[in-house]
């Protein structure tokens, strides 16, 4: 091949098999043929490098055998390799649209401020049967909130941009588009297409599938982009309400778990990050500081609470309020809101809910949960569903439920009532750190994970 090509795809396979033939075809079927293909077989054990062998001829094809990196490693490998002016990742399980080249390569020439651009795609299952559409809503002109970023492979970018950004990190584990999201946002502009360009294939061996690695990938991603963010910003608060009455036990805060107060479990969590610069106990029983002296940490205080303000139709914004006029009175700092009624959130989690804030610019951020099951509200025809099934589904179809669990907010907001400003930013927390003891047996369960917990660690 003469010249360098405009578009580099590179395709990561490891035992793939059943897919990657069908992966390779639909780079070779495309409309525009200014492409070249790099595939990578990670030390597969399967069929794949016999499949590959079949295409060594094509010299538009090149393929090259990785010993385990993984799929950041092969992402720079890739990106060291790669010749063109663009780069594309295709998973060797998903299938490209003959126009895709053609269609995003075309929208970075004309538009040379975006460095990314991601479309629509087809959701498949294991035979390549039709599920639904995926959509995002337009960026910047529907969906203004960048909180989620796009699938990580079918995303074309300029190969010079992620050069300059240092590539993919190989050191968490993950790749799934979020690094790359958040090193871009500040300097450069992406941008979505929506037409549906390719089809994404789910199943139960996806290289993009472990969940839990991904998950925790992207809490370190944001705590590393967001400890710059905050550097000169706070005051950075943490706040633990409680109170003498209203719960379904009296001084519920003094109950115990595996030998420790709710309380004291509230307290350990919050301690156990260093962002914050104060951790106020707000109680309207006085016996509660008697709790806070037991713990040795210096930014410790007790807030003895107005009992008016515990009562249960009065918003806690009030108590945060009184609150933030002490420890934040020209209201430029962020306070977390840390139930002792939720035992299981942990410290990583209350502290990515500061990075998510942070990261976004948004006023308050809650961490949620998506919602499965079937949700209905009633309208004058009987119970509508809201988050039903679509063969055509976008990102602002997703139903959310909020944990209960915390919030972080500006703490500007208080003195107007609010937990809540115009710019709210969600994220997914583990579905256990949402169990809330609000009743006797709720407490007795909680006792007896908190120990099966503390016996499985």
């Amino acid at each position: 091949m003469s010249g360098e090509p405009k578009v580099s795809v590179y395709i990561a396979a490891r035992n793939c098999a059943k897919y990657v033939e069908a992966a390779i075809e639909s780079v070779l079927r495309q409309s525009m043929p200014d492409w070249e293909l790099l595939v990578y077989d990670d030390k597969s054990t399967d069929a794949t490098p016999k499949v590959l062998d079949l295409y060594r001829g094509d010299p538009r094809i090149r393929i090259f055998r990785t010993n385990g990196k993984g799929l950041p490693g092969v992402c720079n490998l890739a990106c060291g390799e790669a010749r063109g002016r663009y780069l594309i990742r295709l998973d060797g399980d998903d299938v490209f649209e003959e126009n895709i080249l053609l269609v995003l390569s075309n929208y970075l020439d004309s538009n040379p401020d975006v460095a990314l651009v991601f479309p629509d795609y087809y959701l498949i299952d294991a035979q390549g049967d039709f599920i639904s559409l995926g959509r995002t809503p337009r960026l910047f002109e529907r969906n203004h909130a960048t909180d989620l970023p796009p699938n990580g492979a079918c995303t074309m970018i300029r190969r010079d941009v992620l050069l300059e950004c240092g590539g993919y990190r190989e050191d968490l584990g993950a790749q799934d588009g979020f690094d790359l999201w958040t090193k871009l946002r500040g300097a450069h502009r992406s941008a979505n297409v929506n037409l549906p360009l390719f089809y994404y294939r789910r199943h139960g061996d996806n290289l993009t599938n472990d969940h839990g690695r991904i998950f925790y990938a992207r809490r370190e991603i944001k705590r590393e982009m967001a400890r710059e963010a905050m550097r000169g910003q706070g005051p950075y608060l943490a706040v633990i309400p409680c109170r003498r009455n209203y719960d379904f036990a009296q001084d519920l805060w003094n109950e115990r778990i595996n030998g420790h107060t709710l309380l004291d479990i509230a307290i350990e969590t919050c301690a156990g990050t260093e962002i914050y610069d104060q951790i106020i106990v707000s109680c309207d029983n006085p016996e509660a500081e008697e709790t806070v002296r037991r713990h040795a940490d210096p930014r410790l205080r007790f807030h003895l609470r107005d009992p008016r303000d515990t009562i249960r139709s009065r918003s806690v914004a009030h108590t945060l309020d009184a609150i933030a006029r002490i420890y934040d009175p020209e209201g430029r700092g962020v306070t977390t809101l840390n139930y002792i009624h939720t035992p299981f959130v942990g410290t990583q989690t209350l502290e990515e809910s500061v990075f998510t804030l942070v990261l976004n610019g948004a006023d308050s951020s809650y961490g949620v949960e998506k919602v499965i099951s079937p949700v209905f509200r009633r309208n004058a025809h009987g119970f509508e569903m809201l988050n039903p099934r679509r063969e055509f589904a976008s990102d602002f179809d997703t139903v959310y439920i909020e944990s209960c669990a915390f919030v972080t907010a500006r703490s500007r907001l208080f003195a107007t009532g609010a937990l809540s400003g115009p710019s709210v930013v969600n994220f997914l927390i583990p579905g256990d750190e949402s169990f809330i003891i609000n009743s006797q047996r709720a407490l007795e369960m909680a006792r007896v994970i908190y120990k099966d917990k503390g016996a499985g660690q």
